[in-house]
């Protein structure tokens, strides 16, 4: 509600804006750099992702690997990263779902 009826200011909603998405570009910064993890068979494959989904690292347990039958190996690996990524989008979620809500909120933006 604007005090007094009036029109909103527009210079107040662009400081909003650029303070939005500066706070957007910082939470997408950090995504960028904190690292989650998904695994599968129990741990026998785990992946590490950024938080952004760039995959940074496979770990594969020699327990996992069957020279008979790399199928499964690679059902793991899937698994895994799928797992990792789930994990990353929660994440994104959590940093960046306020801050989409906000910007949602203002008028006269794209989202």
């Amino acid at each position: 509600m604007i005090p007094g009826g009036g029109q909103p200011n527009m210079q107040q909603l662009l400081q909003q804006a650029q303070k939005m998405q500066q706070d957007l570009a910082l939470a997408q910064e950090e995504l960028a750099a904190t690292e989650v993890e998904g695994q599968a068979g129990g741990g026998l494959v785990k992946a590490t992702v950024t938080g952004s989904g760039e995959l940074r690292a496979l770990v594969i347990d020699p327990k996992a690997v069957d020279p008979e039958d790399t199928e499964t190996l690679a059902d793991l690996v899937v698994a895994a990263v799928q797992a990792a990524n789930e994990n990353a989008q929660q994440l994104q979620q959590q940093k960046l779902g306020p801050l989409a809500q906000g910007l949602g909120g203002m008028p006269g933006l794209p989202f």
